[in-house]
């Protein structure tokens, strides 16, 4: 990190909500976790008395097989964050510019500016048609947060191959690419793909995640990573749930049915943007937003305020989980569906 930008730097709001007495859907992640994730953490947590194996063999099998790449092409991280950071950290020098696509993600731009680099911002809807020349790394979000839509996967890569074509990074934040069955772009010559086990699986604590590059990227991201990044717990738990197919095809289920039946509730009264992801953006129009979110709150749901998403002033985000959580969401804003 450039230690100038570091003291010039901010926090990003986030949404999440640490009291259990309210349902979160400030923070879009799986109700459920996989059927023996408990077990394989109590069982790695009696192996925590010592140093994890630096190798983490089992988690870069697991994720591999998991994306359909090479174990080796796989660096784990504490979060899909941190393979974010570790991205930027290994790709951008100060004063070089990253495109960046807006709204989405606010880390972003943040990772970017502790670089000393200059984020440029593009609307999240023609990122894909970026110009990677004059960039140093190019990033999209799949599905991007908040608006929820995923680029076709043919505009991405072409996309990856401009970058390749370029000298460019193009760096891919695959958090939410898991709800879609959309393939990762893991694996191509320009791409790190940025993956996280926080959403699909329910275990945003657990803090694990990983990085997936080829060539010297690959080599860079594995030099710099610190060692022994992930706890025993978080890379046996990580391995044992990315090998759940049937857990993660019954999630991807789940959400798109409560997500179309959200939707068709609320577009009577409110403009909600289509998306492939496991939430929606909701426009209040001429509503008055903190009001909404306090109505919401008074019933027990917490939803997130997507007016701290740059460009928008007047929208909620709300998570799609499970039907309850329909049910409660659309009881608090007082919408029959």
């Amino acid at each position: 990190m450039h230690p100038d930008a570091v003291r010039e730097a901010e926090r990003v709001p986030h949404g999440g909500s640490t009291d259990r007495a309210v349902l979160d859907l400030s923070a879009n992640t799986n109700p459920e976790s996989p059927p023996g994730t408990e077990a394989a953490y109590e069982a790695a947590l009696a192996e925590a008395d010592r140093y994890p194996d630096d190798s983490y063999r089992e988690f870069r099998a697991a994720a591999a097989g998991f994306l359909g790449c090479r174990p080796e092409q796989v660096v784990p991280t504490p979060g899909g964050l941190a393979a974010i950071r570790l991205a930027i950290q290994t790709t951008v020098r100060p004063g070089e510019t990253v495109a960046i696509p807006s709204p989405s993600f606010g880390e972003y731009a943040r990772e970017v500016d502790l670089q000393g680099g200059d984020p440029v911002r593009v609307p999240h809807d023609d990122i894909v048609a970026t110009d990677p020349a004059d960039h140093a790394m190019v990033v999209v979000c799949t599905p991007n947060n908040p608006t929820g839509e995923c680029p076709a996967r043919e505009a991405l890569l072409a996309l990856a191959d401009r970058c390749a074509d370029a000298g460019t990074t193009l760096l891919a934040d695959e958090a939410f690419l898991g709800y879609t069955g959309q393939d990762s772009l893991a694996g191509h010559e320009a791409v790190v793909a940025a993956r996280s086990l926080t959403k699909l699986f329910g275990l945003p604590g657990l803090r694990a995640g990983y990085a997936v590059a080829t060539g010297e990227d690959r080599e860079a991201l594995e030099t710099a990573r610190r060692a022994w990044n992930l706890g025993t717990p978080a890379a046996a738990v990580g391995a044992h749930c990315l090998r759940q197919t049937q857990f993660v095809e019954s999630t991807r289920e789940t959400v798109a049915r409560e997500r179309a039946r959200l939707r068709e509730a609320l577009e009577p009264d409110f403009d909600v943007s289509p998306s492939d992801a496991p939430f929606v953006l909701v426009d209040c129009g001429d509503r008055d937003v903190d009001a909404l979110l306090d109505r919401a709150r008074e019933a027990g749901v917490v939803l997130r305020d997507a007016r701290t998403f740059r460009g928008l002033d007047s929208h909620v985000r709300i998570a799609v989980k499970d039907s309850e959580a329909t049910d409660r969401v659309l009881a608090a804003l007082g919408v029959t569906g």
